[in-house]
């Protein structure tokens, strides 16, 4: 299934909600309503508080305080199909369970992010950037799968715009597929690690390149080169959509509907479940946190020498999740 998070356009005291995409109707379905409106209907004086115990509204409420959350999703749409067919529409109220797309504004798809950690496993793009630098490739990328640890509270959803930020002149997108941890663990084996993904989104981890590589000149960070804002979504797809394989996934960039970049999530030198292994030797990976796999070959303006500008329309695709859409913003004064 499709998870989204999303905020009632005219309602804007109401706290954003988990979403499940009706793919064949266009329409998004509130799980956590769906069940309120049925144990109403069978007569429970505290329906909507009873619906949040067992499905809560927060994505990282549900993945943190419920065993199964797919299961309970999963029973948030047999709730929306039963009242379907009872033509049950709404609450006594008017809450309704289903929702027009002009009804609504999609968020980041989770409301919080424990942990971000971003990989750098692209081969063609690790190449690029040393041959750009002079350097060969280090050995050490070739024995373990390095990332660093950005901004969780940077997150941005889609049609939001991005942030330029008031130090840097040279702004870049990068296009990357990003794994949400469902079920924590330490010390996991490569081979259970895929049973602790969620879900997969679209990440666009937005760097400011000229303070990326003073940054990286003195051998550490990335910092400020990054954590200003970092993009995902516009939906998490749940892991059962996959066959119970990591899939090799086509990935497109396009700016103002022009496109830069190509490529494939399944070149990587390293898989999510080697990632998973390698962050969570001797350290706890919580739900809830998010894993980039670093930036896909070509898939970003430093690979290209092309390099977006504010007011910039940037898009990146990848098959079976969608397309995530932000406006560059203007480069604010000091």
């Amino acid at each position: 299934m499709k998870i989204c998070r999303y905020l009632l356009q005219n309602a804007p005291q109401v706290a954003p909600r988990i979403g499940i995409l009706d793919e064949v109707k266009n329409e998004i379905i509130d799980p956590n309503y769906a069940l309120a409106i049925e144990f109403e209907r069978m007569g429970y004086p505290n329906s909507f508080e009873r619906a949040d115990y067992y499905l809560p509204p927060s994505l990282s409420k549900l993945l943190t305080l419920v065993n199964d959350p797919l299961m309970r999703l999963n029973e948030g749409i047999g709730m929306d199909e039963f009242l379907r067919i009872l033509n049950v529409k709404e609450s006594r109220e008017g809450i309704r369970y289903r929702y027009k797309p002009n009804e609504l504004r999609l968020l980041s798809p989770i409301d919080r992010v424990p942990v971000f950690r971003d990989f750098y496993v692209h081969e063609k793009h690790v190449k690029k950037g040393f041959e750009k630098r002079k350097e060969d490739v280090p050995k050490e990328w070739y024995e373990m799968p390095v990332y660093y640890k950005g901004n969780p509270d940077s997150f941005i959803g889609p049609e939001e715009d991005i942030l330029w930020p008031t130090y840097s002149d040279k702004l870049d997108y990068e296009l990357e597929l990003a794994a949400v941890i469902g079920k924590p663990g330490r010390n996991i084996h490569q081979s259970q690690a895929y049973n602790h993904i969620f879900g997969l989104t679209i990440l666009n981890d937005v760097s400011a390149r000229d303070i990326q590589r003073k940054e990286m000149r003195v051998r550490l960070g990335p910092s400020k080169g990054k954590d200003f804002c970092s993009v995902i979504g516009p939906y998490i797809v749940t892991m059962d959509e996959f066959e119970g394989t990591e899939p090799n996934l086509k990935m497109e960039a396009f700016i103002n509907g022009k496109k830069w970049s190509e490529g494939f999530s399944g070149d990587g030198h390293y898989s999510f479940s080697q990632m998973i292994e390698f962050a969570s030797r001797d350290e706890m990976i919580q739900a809830g946190d998010v894993i980039g796999s670093g930036t896909v070959g070509s898939g970003c303006g430093l690979e290209l020498d092309k390099w977006i500008k504010p007011g910039d329309e940037v898009e990146l695709v990848i098959e079976k999740i969608g397309r995530l859409k932000n406006k560059i913003g203007t480069k604010k004064k000091h």
